[in-house]
């Protein structure tokens, strides 16, 4: 409101670098307070002014100008796109190539903030020739280098498979792969995310990645005393296993599903989110592979996520994930059924507060619709509402009439019973399903 923008703007060409050095520092603080500032920063002309003379200018200039660049472009894509119209990338590029650890980590942090708005701003950050010089800097021995580099590397592959191509192609992540054994939490976490930004893509992406040999490495990162290391470390499989039934076999042999069913186990809140997600998709692609997460102990984990968390996003994942375990065979439907899991899947979908994803990926019909084990449908006849009761009577009606003992009990328990009290529209298949079941008993019994 003092007018200092404009103040400071001369001092930027001053004579004395200590006064040039300062002068960037403050402007670069007050473009970090807010996007107010930021923009008004811009306004007034000061970038090209900032840039002009960097070539020239000592590495703690540089190191300024690359903070007041990165303060800038921090708060929105508007102001991205203004450093990269006066040349900025050009200036970041310079000391990216700078002797001075601390100037290159500025200027790596400057294009992660660019590149994080959009495909196009990534892209405008490849095409000044960053992603050769990032990559070396993950080579660099400073951790905060390696850190940086690593980050603006995911946050250029994140948006799409030709930007993960252009950092794959620098050779990124054969030396980011080495680095998951690195004891730096920070940096870990920051290579995890890397190669899962690349990894989601596609299957190429996903297989070139397997590659470089992160299998069973990554898997000690599930037991990681950072809960950033173990989620990121958990995202990278899950983006591995969704593509293909191969990628998913290839995790299994590693031993990778037991240590992702350990650290849903061993955590609580959104740590568990991509270790559910991944046992989801690995039984999602077939029997076989759905019977190994069976196998490794997968569903009483997934139970638990169901009653313990709160967040109706966590439980409509684990819905979905023991639907995918359920759904193909009556083998593994029982294998979810014997774990209690419907009555509570039940609960979720009739409560009010559920949310509409969670009730849609907890509505049971995958698991009904191959699950034959009685003894589980049989509390759920008294409490499902309509849309679920036609499929579990509709298993009733196919395993009663071949199996007597289940006849018996079902009288006993009261089920026929139930079955007497559901209004049928005439004609539909809820109608068929109970006709079905009244045919296997004597007349007076119906009656």
């Amino acid at each position: 409101n003092s007018g200092v923008v404009c103040l400071l703007r001369p001092l930027l060409l001053d004579v004395v670098p200590s006064i040039r050095q300062t002068t960037a520092l403050a402007l670069g603080r007050l473009a970090d307070c807010d996007v107010e500032l930021a923009e008004a920063i811009v306004k007034a002309g000061i970038l090209p002014q900032l840039i002009c003379s960097l070539p020239e200018e000592n590495r703690y200039y540089k190191k300024t100008a690359a903070f007041v660049l990165r303060a800038i472009a921090k708060h929105s894509p508007q102001l991205a796109q203004a450093i990269v119209q006066c040349g900025g990338l050009e200036m970041l590029v310079i000391c990216l190539e700078d002797f001075d650890p601390g100037v290159k980590e500025g200027a790596s942090w400057a294009f992660g903030y660019i590149s994080r708005h959009s495909p196009e701003l990534s892209q405008a950050v490849v095409d000044a020739g960053a992603v050769p010089l990032l990559v070396l800097c993950i080579q660099e021995p400073e951790i905060a280098v390696k850190r940086i580099a690593a980050s603006t590397l995911s946050d250029i592959s994140k948006h799409s498979p030709e930007l993960a191509q252009t950092v794959v192609d620098a050779g990124a992540i054969a030396y980011l792969a080495q680095m998951i054994l690195n004891p730096d939490a920070k940096l870990k976490r920051q290579v995890l995310s890397a190669l899962s930004q690349i990894a989601k893509h596609s299957v190429d992406l996903a297989e070139l990645v397997v590659e470089a040999e992160i299998f069973p490495v990554v898997l000690t990162c599930l037991k990681d005393s950072d809960e950033y290391v173990k989620k990121n470390g958990a995202t990278l499989i899950r983006e591995i296993a969704k593509h293909t039934p191969e990628l998913s076999q290839l995790i299994v042999n590693s031993g990778g599903v037991a240590a992702v069913v350990d650290c849903i186990g061993s955590c609580r809140g959104t740590v568990r989110l991509p270790g559910i997600m991944t046992l989801g998709y690995v039984a999602a692609h077939s029997e076989d592979l759905s019977m190994a997460v069976i196998v490794s102990k997968g569903i009483p984990p997934l139970c638990a996520c169901l009653i313990e968390e709160h967040e109706d996003h966590i439980k409509a994942a684990a819905a979905w994930a023991l639907g995918q375990i359920g759904r193909h065979t009556a083998e593994h439907a029982r294998h979810v059924a014997v774990a209690n899991a419907l009555p509570t899947l039940l609960d979720i979908f009739v409560d009010t507060q559920s949310s509409e994803d969670l009730k849609t990926k907890a509505t049971l019909k995958n698991i009904l619709q191959k699950c034959t084990y009685l003894p589980a449908l049989e509390p759920l006849l008294h409490e499902a509402p309509p849309s679920i009761m036609k499929h579990i009577i509709g298993q009733f009606s196919k395993v009663l009439p071949h199996d007597s003992k289940a006849r018996r009990l079902f009288v006993t328990t009261g089920g026929l019973k139930k079955v007497q009290e559901i209004q049928a529209e005439p004609g539909s298949l809820l109608q068929e399903y109970i006709n079905t079941i009244n045919n296997c008993y004597p007349e007076e019994i119906v009656r």
